[in-house]
């Protein structure tokens, strides 16, 4: 089975492009690749019913992040200040890095 790849990495700034949180930004905080999802920071929020436990005493009601499709969130490029596209290239000393598609400016990985 091929591994699958996904776009974005744990800790990009990202926007949502899809669904109940278009256009809202957030941080990944996680990347489930063998799913093809990510973990936005504040998007895509639900509400748990946690049962009394040894780390959480009383139990209790609780709000979460949940996991949203890999293909509805695009990087957010810090210059274009908008959603977009991104390319890999290898620079002068050989090492590989991310850059974007609109304005050619180079992310660090």
């Amino acid at each position: 089975m091929a591994k699958n790849k996904v776009h974005v990495k744990k800790g990009d700034n990202v926007v949502v492009i899809a669904g109940k949180d278009k256009g809202k930004q957030g941080k990944i905080l996680a990347v489930l690749p063998k799913e093809n999802r990510v973990i936005v920071e504040g998007i895509n929020m639900i509400t748990k019913h946690m049962k009394p436990s040894a780390n959480m005493q009383g139990g209790g009601i609780i709000h979460q992040e949940g996991k949203i499709h890999a293909s509805n969130v695009m990087y957010h490029c810090p210059k274009c200040k908008k959603g977009v596209r991104t390319g890999v290239k290898f620079l002068e000393d050989g090492t590989k890095t991310r850059y974007c598609k609109k304005c050619g400016e180079t992310f660090n990985n």
